[in-house]
């Protein structure tokens, strides 16, 4: 069962983040050093169990996920479910969207430092490279 949901986790990694994220994520879980149960724990439950379920495409699935980083305020794994959800088909539009339902939830502030991480996704990826960020603008 291990080796099958390793099997799993890893496939959906890929899907997920690039086929070169696998080999990382291989070489973290076999190095047996610090963090590398962690590594095979969410390639087991966060990958083979969760986001390789059926019920929700995979662009719902970042949907949801991004709301939950905007609310805890994760903006590192923020970036990568940006990147995760272009890849999985979000629009711009559609991540804005989320920042904006997410408002009265989470507050101002909150959805301040998400729209920061967002922008400097969007510029890495070269979809909005106009968008300053409000600290760049002399407002925060």
């Amino acid at each position: 069962m291990t080796h099958d949901l390793t099997t799993r986790g890893l496939e959906v990694f890929g899907e997920l983040m690039g086929e070169g994220a696998v080999a990382k994520m291989q070489e973290g879980i076999a190095s047996g050093h610090f963090g590398s149960p962690i590594g095979e724990l969410a390639t087991h439950y966060a990958f083979a169990s969760v986001w390789g379920r059926d019920g929700l495409e995979r662009k719902q699935r970042s949907l949801v996920v991004i709301g939950v980083l905007i609310a805890q305020r994760q903006l590192l794994e923020l970036k990568n479910h940006v990147r995760i959800g272009i890849r999985n088909g979000l629009s711009v539009r559609e991540i804005e969207e989320a920042l904006i339902q997410t408002t009265p939830y989470v507050g101002f502030p909150a959805v301040a430092s998400a729209t920061t991480a967002i922008i400097e996704v969007l510029r890495e990826l070269g979809l909005d490279v106009q968008t300053r960020t409000a600290e760049e603008r002399g407002v925060l």
